[in-house]
């Protein structure tokens, strides 16, 4: 099973498409319940989450692998290797396990900085002491693996990919990080739940990729293919990504999710990709 469960919305309210909030302890315990049945093996979470880590350490997440990410580290920190030490540790007691299956770097952009030499020598020591067993980075553009992996070559990644964001595959990366043994996991499948929306729902600030949207539910139309089906079809057809990132608010949504895994016979895509950083990076749809 490809499909990974990222537990945004365990902490807090993520996406613009949802409608449910935050995800109560109750029904996070019924998710993983699901997951666990369905096959899934493989949490995504982050300390930047709310209490999402909290949260998955009370449900207990025995018999996954877990990831989660370092937040940015504060400029005022002083001793980094041990700020980074703490907060990992900290961050495997919150979720109750004995060891990290990946640690990733949020903003890997901070290895460029002079901190960067003890970020790196703290999560390797974490690594040599076995509480990390994966190292990696999570990037919002495949560009910045260029620089990256000149300073240290990684065990794991993630970065976006969807049939809106095609970056991955286009720059040659998927294939560069498969050829080199890397592990690849993708998340914003649904480029967080904008493809999902009714066409008339989209919000007006998207309206400069009108074009695209008219595209996109036209071919809906024609093929008589739910956009879910579509979305995690064209992302689980590439072998070289490894596990996909999905998050959802209920049980219901997940099942879903793991029907489409399961049906989906798509062949031919509808051609809506796009480069523009204002809508491929939702970090900077509050600037539209």
């Amino acid at each position: 099973m490809k499909l990974a469960l990222g537990t945004a919305q365990f902490g807090m309210r993520y996406g613009i498409s949802n409608v449910s909030g935050k995800v109560s302890e109750e029904d996070g315990k019924t998710i993983l319940k699901y997951a666990a049945s369905a096959g899934v093996d493989t949490i995504d979470t982050a300390m930047a989450y709310g209490d999402s880590e909290q949260i998955l350490g009370n449900i207990c997440v025995d018999g996954f692998n877990v990831v989660t990410k370092l937040p940015e580290i504060p400029e005022h920190i002083a001793d980094v290797e041990g700020w980074v030490i703490k907060a990992v540790k900290d961050s495997v007691s919150r979720l109750g396990v004995e060891s990290l299956y990946g640690l990733l770097i949020h903003r890997p952009s901070q290895l460029f900085e002079p901190k960067g030499v003890k970020i790196l020598s703290s999560i390797r020591l974490l690594k040599e002491l076995g509480t990390v067993k994966n190292l990696g980075v999570s990037v919002s553009a495949p560009y910045e693996f260029d620089a990256l992996f000149d300073i240290y070559d990684f065990d794991v990644v993630q970065c976006p990919f969807n049939l809106v964001d095609r970056r991955l595959v286009n720059s040659g990366w998927l294939k560069k990080l498969n050829a080199a043994g890397v592990e690849v996991h993708t998340r914003s499948s649904f480029l967080q739940g904008l493809l999902l929306m009714p066409r008339e729902a989209i919000p007006d600030k998207f309206k400069p990729w009108d074009c695209l949207w008219d595209k996109w539910h036209a071919w809906l139309d024609i093929k008589n293919t739910s956009q879910t089906d579509a979305c995690l079809s064209y992302v689980l057809s590439y072998s070289e990504i490894d596990r996909v990132i999905v998050g959802v608010d209920t049980q219901d949504q997940f099942i879903e999710l793991i029907k489409s895994t399961n049906d989906s016979e798509i062949d031919l895509y509808p051609d809506i990709k796009c480069d523009s950083a204002g809508l491929i990076n939702p970090a900077n749809w509050d600037a539209l």
